[in-house]
């Protein structure tokens, strides 16, 4: 009977297993994870877990039952210390497990600030795991004051829940705009200006020089000279690819781990998916952190582990929740060189539409939902219209569509 072992019990690993067995698949099937819970929801855990709405089940994207029920071995806080391709075994807690095929869905992991400028105080958090939010839980109270290092969608996540929940909170980013490696100056002046209204002190274009305290984090140092009086921090300035037991391994790295088209890697025997993955896209390689991803290309590399030979061709679309915002995000907008601005139905609502030369790359929709989802449409049919109709109010965008 044909074993298939799946290391990383996240949003991908679990997918990758689920459609395995609505394939048909009848072998055995090993899901292993690090952490000592279920595979769960991401995005919940700084917003809605977090701020006390979601009980930590309602995270768990399958019951524990459901891998039961479907003869899938779930083995959780186990430690994986080996691959051994030529043998075809991964070495867990000790115990080599034998594999026909093996699949790494491994995701990512948060980067840190370094020990040397205070990284590991107590009270300096990052946001990726269920045990990061049950840790900075107890900070989040009315009056404290936070220092959130970051200006991604990390960084502003975080400090939308903390206004919210009456935390004063200061933004840093050392580049010149927040937002500035993934979005458009006006998705950024956009986000600023919302954070602002909420009361975000936000300081652009300063680096952390360190953080203060001999135990506990009790103040910052930046780059200008100035310091400031924090009772925990935040880091979001980035995730990485977990591919560190790959590298050891041996399979090739390019931006993590590096597959063909078809989700498989260096090792014919060895296949990745998700956040860990990069594969071909237009000429070059491409590496996807989001929901849709880890699961779209999960359930293609199931279908090609069963002998499907199908490529993978990603659908990207992200989203953000902050303060009262939806930020939808449809495509890539990757190489542009014009932004069109639209107004939204309702007040405050907008979308930016990321051109290069005559070619839609992207959008941007902020409580905009009907902008986004033609965005979206248009993107993956191909279809670019004229910029100068997405920013004419009167255009009749679900007949663009039809053209």
């Amino acid at each position: 009977m044909s074993h298939i072992v799946v290391l990383g019990a996240g949003q991908a690993g679990s997918s990758l297993c689920a459609k395995l067995r609505k394939l048909g698949f009848d072998g055995e099937i090993t899901l292993i994870g690090a952490e000592p819970v279920p595979p769960y929801q991401r995005p919940p855990l700084s917003k809605a877990y977090l701020m006390g709405e979601m009980e930590k089940e309602r995270l768990f994207l399958r019951s524990e039952s459901f891998y039961t029920d479907q003869d899938i071995t779930l083995r959780l806080g186990a430690e994986v210390t080996r691959i051994v391709p030529s043998e075809k075994i991964v070495t867990v807690d000790g115990e080599d497990i034998a594999y026909d095929q093996l699949a790494l869905t491994t995701g990512s992991v948060p980067r840190h600030l370094p020990d040397a400028i205070g990284g590991t105080l107590d009270g300096v958090h990052v946001v990726r795991a269920l045990a990061d939010v049950d840790a900075m839980a107890d900070d989040f109270q009315p009056g404290r004051k936070c220092l959130v290092v970051g200006g991604g969608y990390i960084g502003l996540e975080a400090a939308a829940v903390a206004r919210k929940m009456g935390v004063e909170v200061t933004l840093v980013e050392m580049s010149d705009r927040i937002l500035q490696r993934v979005a458009a100056p006006q998705t950024s002046d956009y986000f600023r200006k919302l954070h602002t209204d909420h009361g975000v002190d936000i300081r652009e274009g300063i680096g952390l020089a360190r953080l203060l305290g001999d135990t506990q984090v009790t103040g910052a140092e930046f780059s200008d000279g100035s310091t400031l009086e924090v009772d925990f921090v935040i880091v979001g300035i980035g995730i990485a690819p977990a591919d560190t037991l790959a590298q050891q391994t041996g399979l090739e790295i390019e931006n993590g781990i590096k597959t063909d088209a078809h989700g498989r890697t260096s090792d014919p025997s060895v296949w990745a998916a998700g956040d860990c993955a990069s594969f071909p896209w237009k000429g070059g390689r491409i590496r996807l952190e989001s929901v849709q991803n880890a699961i779209d290309q999960a359930e293609l590399v199931a279908e090609n582990m069963l002998g499907a030979d199908k490529n993978y061709e990603p659908h990207p679309w992200f989203w953000s929740d902050q303060y009262d915002v939806k930020l939808q995000i449809a495509g890539l907008n990757t190489g542009y060189d014009r932004v069109v601005s639209r107004a939204g139905d309702a007040e405050g609502s907008c979308s930016f539409w990321y051109y290069v030369g005559a070619t839609l790359l992207a959008v941007d929709a902020m409580n905009a939902p009907r902008d986004y989802m033609i965005g979206k449409r248009l993107i993956e049919a191909g279809k670019s219209p004229d910029p100068e109709e997405i920013a004419d109010p009167q255009t009749d965008m679900k007949g663009l569509l039809q053209r």
